[in-house]
Protein backbone atom coordinates (compact mmCIF):
# COMPACT_ATOMS: atom_id res chain seq x y z
CA UNK A 1 0.00 0.00 0.00
CA UNK A 2 1.17 3.49 -1.16
CA UNK A 3 1.69 6.14 1.55
CA UNK A 4 -0.97 8.39 0.35
CA UNK A 5 -3.38 5.30 0.43
CA UNK A 6 -2.01 4.28 3.55
CA UNK A 7 -2.54 7.97 5.31
CA UNK A 8 -6.06 8.09 3.57
CA UNK A 9 -6.99 4.86 5.05
CA UNK A 10 -5.61 5.87 8.60
CA UNK A 11 -7.01 9.80 8.43
CA UNK A 12 -10.59 8.11 7.27
CA UNK A 13 -11.37 6.44 10.75
CA UNK A 14 -10.01 9.36 12.80
CA UNK A 15 -11.70 11.74 11.14
CA UNK A 16 -15.12 10.27 11.43
CA UNK A 17 -14.17 9.41 15.37
CA UNK A 18 -14.06 13.37 15.29
CA UNK A 19 -16.81 13.99 13.90
CA UNK A 20 -18.69 11.50 16.06
CA UNK A 21 -16.98 12.99 18.65
CA UNK A 22 -18.22 16.89 18.05
CA UNK A 23 -21.82 15.46 17.29
CA UNK A 24 -21.86 14.01 20.95
CA UNK A 25 -20.65 16.87 22.56
CA UNK A 26 -23.03 19.33 20.98
CA UNK A 27 -25.70 16.74 21.68
CA UNK A 28 -24.67 16.77 25.21
CA UNK A 29 -24.44 20.49 25.57
CA UNK A 30 -27.98 20.40 23.96
CA UNK A 31 -29.45 18.08 26.43
CA UNK A 32 -27.86 20.10 29.41
CA UNK A 33 -29.31 23.20 28.13
CA UNK A 34 -32.54 21.54 27.81
CA UNK A 35 -32.82 19.38 30.97
CA UNK A 36 -30.82 21.17 33.33
CA UNK A 37 -30.47 24.95 32.42
CA UNK A 38 -27.94 27.37 30.46
CA UNK A 39 -25.76 27.87 34.20
CA UNK A 40 -25.54 23.94 34.10
CA UNK A 41 -24.08 23.45 30.99
CA UNK A 42 -20.25 24.27 31.36
CA UNK A 43 -17.31 22.58 29.74
CA UNK A 44 -16.94 20.27 32.78
CA UNK A 45 -20.26 18.91 32.63
CA UNK A 46 -20.56 18.95 29.06
CA UNK A 47 -16.87 16.56 28.25
CA UNK A 48 -18.58 14.17 31.15
CA UNK A 49 -21.93 13.51 29.63
CA UNK A 50 -20.71 13.11 26.17
CA UNK A 51 -18.21 10.98 27.51
CA UNK A 52 -15.34 12.07 26.80
CA UNK A 53 -11.87 13.80 28.33
CA UNK A 54 -12.24 17.38 29.03
CA UNK A 55 -9.22 17.76 26.71
CA UNK A 56 -10.68 15.89 23.93
CA UNK A 57 -13.31 18.72 24.61
CA UNK A 58 -11.12 21.51 23.67
CA UNK A 59 -9.74 19.95 20.81
CA UNK A 60 -13.05 21.00 19.03
CA UNK A 61 -13.83 23.68 20.90
CA UNK A 62 -12.03 27.16 21.96
CA UNK A 63 -14.16 27.76 24.75
CA UNK A 64 -17.82 27.85 25.90
CA UNK A 65 -18.55 30.81 24.02
CA UNK A 66 -17.55 28.93 20.85
CA UNK A 67 -19.31 25.95 21.80
CA UNK A 68 -22.59 27.79 22.10
CA UNK A 69 -22.25 29.53 18.83
CA UNK A 70 -21.41 25.89 17.29
CA UNK A 71 -24.44 25.18 18.81
CA UNK A 72 -26.34 27.66 17.79
CA UNK A 73 -25.32 26.59 14.25
CA UNK A 74 -25.83 23.37 14.50
CA UNK A 75 -29.27 23.57 15.56
CA UNK A 76 -30.12 25.52 11.91
CA UNK A 77 -28.63 22.85 9.99
CA UNK A 78 -29.95 19.67 12.34
CA UNK A 79 -33.38 21.40 12.20
CA UNK A 80 -33.01 22.04 8.57
CA UNK A 81 -33.78 25.82 9.40
CA UNK A 82 -32.21 26.87 5.87
CA UNK A 83 -34.32 24.81 3.60
CA UNK A 84 -37.39 26.11 6.03
CA UNK A 85 -36.79 30.07 5.76
CA UNK A 86 -36.24 29.25 1.52
CA UNK A 87 -39.46 28.54 1.08
CA UNK A 88 -39.72 32.02 2.81
CA UNK A 89 -37.65 33.93 0.10
CA UNK A 90 -38.89 31.22 -2.73
CA UNK A 91 -42.73 32.79 -2.03
CA UNK A 92 -44.30 34.44 -5.61
CA UNK A 93 -44.92 37.93 -3.96
CA UNK A 94 -44.48 39.51 -0.52
CA UNK A 95 -47.63 38.64 0.76
CA UNK A 96 -47.57 34.71 0.48
CA UNK A 97 -43.79 35.23 1.57
CA UNK A 98 -45.35 36.98 4.44
CA UNK A 99 -48.04 33.82 5.48
CA UNK A 100 -45.05 31.41 4.62
CA UNK A 101 -43.02 33.25 7.48
CA UNK A 102 -45.56 32.28 9.88
CA UNK A 103 -45.46 28.79 8.51
CA UNK A 104 -41.44 28.92 9.17
CA UNK A 105 -41.92 29.93 12.58
CA UNK A 106 -44.58 27.14 13.23
CA UNK A 107 -41.77 24.93 11.46
CA UNK A 108 -38.31 25.53 12.92
CA UNK A 109 -39.11 27.55 16.31
CA UNK A 110 -40.80 25.06 18.07
CA UNK A 111 -37.74 22.26 17.37
CA UNK A 112 -35.49 24.76 19.27
CA UNK A 113 -37.66 26.86 21.94
CA UNK A 114 -36.24 24.75 24.83
CA UNK A 115 -32.63 25.64 24.16
CA UNK A 116 -33.83 29.29 23.08
CA UNK A 117 -35.67 30.19 26.40
CA UNK A 118 -32.77 28.78 28.42
CA UNK A 119 -30.53 30.81 26.62
CA UNK A 120 -33.19 34.22 26.84
CA UNK A 121 -33.48 33.64 30.19
CA UNK A 122 -29.87 33.59 31.35
CA UNK A 123 -28.67 36.49 29.63
CA UNK A 124 -28.86 38.75 32.03
CA UNK A 125 -26.34 36.68 34.48
CA UNK A 126 -24.52 34.93 31.76
CA UNK A 127 -22.04 36.81 28.91
CA UNK A 128 -21.90 33.61 26.93
CA UNK A 129 -25.78 33.60 26.82
CA UNK A 130 -26.21 37.16 26.22
CA UNK A 131 -23.90 36.53 23.05
CA UNK A 132 -25.77 34.37 21.88
CA UNK A 133 -28.90 36.11 22.09
CA UNK A 134 -27.79 39.03 20.63
CA UNK A 135 -26.41 37.16 17.61
CA UNK A 136 -29.99 35.48 17.09
CA UNK A 137 -32.02 38.64 17.78
CA UNK A 138 -29.79 40.10 15.31
CA UNK A 139 -30.47 37.73 12.66
CA UNK A 140 -34.36 37.84 13.63
CA UNK A 141 -33.90 41.61 12.87
CA UNK A 142 -32.12 41.07 9.45
CA UNK A 143 -35.09 38.69 7.97
CA UNK A 144 -37.67 40.58 9.61
CA UNK A 145 -36.41 43.94 7.22
CA UNK A 146 -35.59 42.05 4.10
CA UNK A 147 -39.42 40.43 4.32
CA UNK A 148 -41.45 43.74 4.98
CA UNK A 149 -39.17 45.73 2.71
CA UNK A 150 -40.02 43.68 0.07
CA UNK A 151 -43.45 43.82 0.89
CA UNK A 152 -42.97 48.25 1.03
CA UNK A 153 -41.55 47.63 -2.44
CA UNK A 154 -44.48 46.03 -3.80
CA UNK A 155 -46.63 48.68 -2.33
CA UNK A 156 -48.60 46.62 0.08
CA UNK A 157 -47.00 48.00 3.55
CA UNK A 158 -50.04 48.59 4.92
CA UNK A 159 -50.85 52.58 6.63
CA UNK A 160 -50.42 53.64 9.00
CA UNK A 161 -46.84 51.29 9.44
CA UNK A 162 -43.44 52.77 8.20
CA UNK A 163 -41.20 50.33 7.53
CA UNK A 164 -38.94 50.75 10.92
CA UNK A 165 -42.13 50.30 12.75
CA UNK A 166 -43.72 47.42 10.97
CA UNK A 167 -40.12 45.47 11.51
CA UNK A 168 -39.94 45.96 15.28
CA UNK A 169 -43.28 44.48 15.74
CA UNK A 170 -43.14 41.84 13.69
CA UNK A 171 -39.48 40.97 15.12
CA UNK A 172 -41.70 41.46 18.99
CA UNK A 173 -44.14 38.78 17.66
CA UNK A 174 -41.60 36.54 17.15
CA UNK A 175 -41.04 36.04 20.89
CA UNK A 176 -40.29 32.88 22.29
CA UNK A 177 -42.49 33.80 25.70
CA UNK A 178 -45.36 34.17 23.20
CA UNK A 179 -44.52 30.74 21.85
CA UNK A 180 -44.34 29.08 25.08
CA UNK A 181 -47.31 30.58 26.16
CA UNK A 182 -49.49 29.66 22.89
CA UNK A 183 -47.88 26.18 22.62
CA UNK A 184 -47.00 25.22 25.80
CA UNK A 185 -49.72 27.01 28.14
CA UNK A 186 -52.70 26.81 25.68
CA UNK A 187 -52.21 24.10 23.92
CA UNK A 188 -51.67 24.96 20.71
CA UNK A 189 -50.62 22.69 17.88
CA UNK A 190 -47.56 24.10 15.73
CA UNK A 191 -50.20 24.07 12.65
CA UNK A 192 -52.64 25.97 14.79
CA UNK A 193 -50.13 28.55 15.58
CA UNK A 194 -48.55 28.36 11.87
CA UNK A 195 -52.12 28.97 10.33
CA UNK A 196 -53.55 31.97 12.82
CA UNK A 197 -50.15 33.64 12.91
CA UNK A 198 -50.15 33.77 8.65
CA UNK A 199 -53.76 35.35 9.40
CA UNK A 200 -52.51 37.46 11.86
CA UNK A 201 -49.22 38.58 10.07
CA UNK A 202 -51.27 39.07 6.85
CA UNK A 203 -54.32 41.29 7.91
CA UNK A 204 -51.78 43.72 10.05
CA UNK A 205 -48.83 43.86 7.79
CA UNK A 206 -50.34 44.08 4.17
CA UNK A 207 -52.85 46.19 2.25
CA UNK A 208 -56.07 43.84 0.90
CA UNK A 209 -55.60 43.90 -2.43
CA UNK A 210 -52.99 46.10 -5.08
CA UNK A 211 -50.81 48.22 -4.31
CA UNK A 212 -51.25 51.55 -2.33
CA UNK A 213 -47.76 53.24 -3.06
CA UNK A 214 -45.21 53.30 -5.05
CA UNK A 215 -42.25 50.82 -5.48
CA UNK A 216 -38.79 51.14 -4.15
CA UNK A 217 -39.78 53.02 0.01
CA UNK A 218 -38.46 49.83 1.35
CA UNK A 219 -34.98 49.00 -0.19
CA UNK A 220 -34.68 52.94 -0.08
CA UNK A 221 -34.87 53.22 3.76
CA UNK A 222 -33.25 50.04 5.39
CA UNK A 223 -32.58 47.68 2.30
CA UNK A 224 -34.17 44.51 1.39
CA UNK A 225 -30.67 42.21 1.19
CA UNK A 226 -32.56 40.04 -1.00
Amino acid sequence: MGRVTLMAAIDKPQNARSRRTREALLAAARELIEKEGFEATTMAAVAARAGVSPRALYLHFASRGDLLTQLYRHLGATEDIGSSLERVWNSPDAVSALGEWAHHLARAHPRIMAVSLAVERARSVDPDAAELHRTTMDNWRRGCTRLLSWLADEGRLAPPWTLEAAVDMLWGLMSWSLLERLLVERGWTPEEYGLHMATLLRSTFATPDGPLTGSGEGADRLGRGR
